[in-house]
């Protein structure tokens, strides 16, 4: 951190509504040594340092080559980390995107922040390096680089699979793995799809497609299309895996929530010699029909605490997406709520009044 210089500034008293005590705030300036990173740093008409400063809660402002952060200690600790980490991003000649802000945000929106991100775990493939956008990502990250299975479990755009097959490709150019497996049950989201035309992968594609982008998104497409028709990549239904034995491979299972108790244990019990898994999905997304058991659900029940199992759960704060996304997620989420304590409620006042009349 040669180029930037921390200056403490005396305590300051942070403006509170009328009548109310003012509260002890803090101040820092941070000094920068190059105005050109300093430049992209700050981003078009100062749009990066109005994203931290919204985000974090804190007052920023900039003149010269110096970035001031006034407000709680707290968060003006987390806003030094995060532009210190942002800083160290451009040292390494890479950019910075609206996203690597918002990134910086979340993972300082935490009592533990897994701060400077460029202290935070990387994987590492030939298209170049993929770090965590939130705190939940990095755990993940160290429990798939760590463990032999890992369940990642959590709503969507948390980056579940997409940082699955990131480990699954940097495993497989380094040597790691000879193949990767990568599977989804064919269950419909909810219509019906009736008879699709095509041969059996025309069939299923539509159910894999994103596990084809993703690939996309770690490696050249011929590179791809390549490794496919050698058997080096492999993207199939999850009936296909009865009866398998799977040495030497990266296997992972997404939408798992939509496998039934049978399908998930024939699935966990094709793990050969050599072999990772990962097995993703959102339980709050269950496509099966009524009444049928999630074999996600039945996994996490009996394996939680195995030894060499990692799991890891993501919540509405590692959302990667758009921000609307995480908002939606929450509104759901309070909505399931409501509805469980309003049927225990109902519960309760059941069983109260079986008891009166049994009486």
């Amino acid at each position: 951190m040669s180029d930037i210089a921390a200056t403490p500034a005396d305590r300051v008293s942070l403006p509170t509504a009328p009548g109310a005590e003012r509260a002890a705030g803090k101040a820092v300036t941070l000094n920068f040594a190059d105005n050109t990173l300093l430049a992209l740093l700050l981003g078009d008409h100062d749009r990066h340092l109005v994203r931290l400063e919204q985000g974090l809660g804190v007052r920023l402002s900039c003149r010269g080559n110096r970035v001031a952060i006034a407000g709680d200690p707290a968060r003006v600790d987390a806003a030094q980390l995060a532009l210190t980490g942002l800083w160290r991003r451009l040292e390494r000649g890479e950019g910075i995107a609206q996203a690597d802000v918002d990134a910086a945000i979340r993972m300082s929106d935490f009592d533990d922040p897994r701060l400077p991100l460029s202290d935070a775990p990387a994987i590492r493939t030939k298209r170049g390096a993929v770090g965590p956008r939130s705190p939940g990502q990095a755990t993940y990250m160290e429990a798939l680089a760590r463990a032999e299975m890992t369940f990642g479990i959590g709503p969507a755009g948390t980056g579940k699979t997409y940082l699955a097959v990131a480990q699954a490709v940097a495993m497989l150019q380094s040597g790691k793995v000879d193949r990767i497996i990568l599977s989804r049950p064919a269950v419909e989201a909810g219509e019906r799809l009736g008879f699709l035309p095509g041969d059996l992968k025309e069939k299923v594609d539509p159910y894999l497609r994103p596990l084809y982008d993703a690939l996309n998104d770690m490696m050249p497409g011929e590179q791809v299309v390549r490794r496919m028709t050698t058997g080096e990549i492999e993207v199939a239904p999850l009936a296909f895996m009865r009866g398998r034995t799977l040495a030497h491979a990266f296997v992972i299972l997404d939408e798992a929530q939509n496998t039934t108790p049978v399908q998930m244990k024939m699935f966990l019990t094709r793990m050969g010699e050599g072999t990772r898994m990962v097995i993703t999905g959102d339980l709050t997304q269950v496509d099966l029909p009524a009444g049928t058991r999630s074999g996600l659900r039945d996994a996490l029940d009996t394996l939680e605490g195995v030894t060499g199992i990692a799991v890891c759960r993501f919540d509405k704060r590692d959302v990667v997406r758009h921000p609307l996304v995480a908002r939606i997620v929450d509104a759901y989420e309070q909505r399931a709520a409501a509805e469980r304590e309003t049927r225990d409620s109902r519960r309760g006042r059941t069983v109260a009044g079986e008891a009166v009349a049994g009486k």
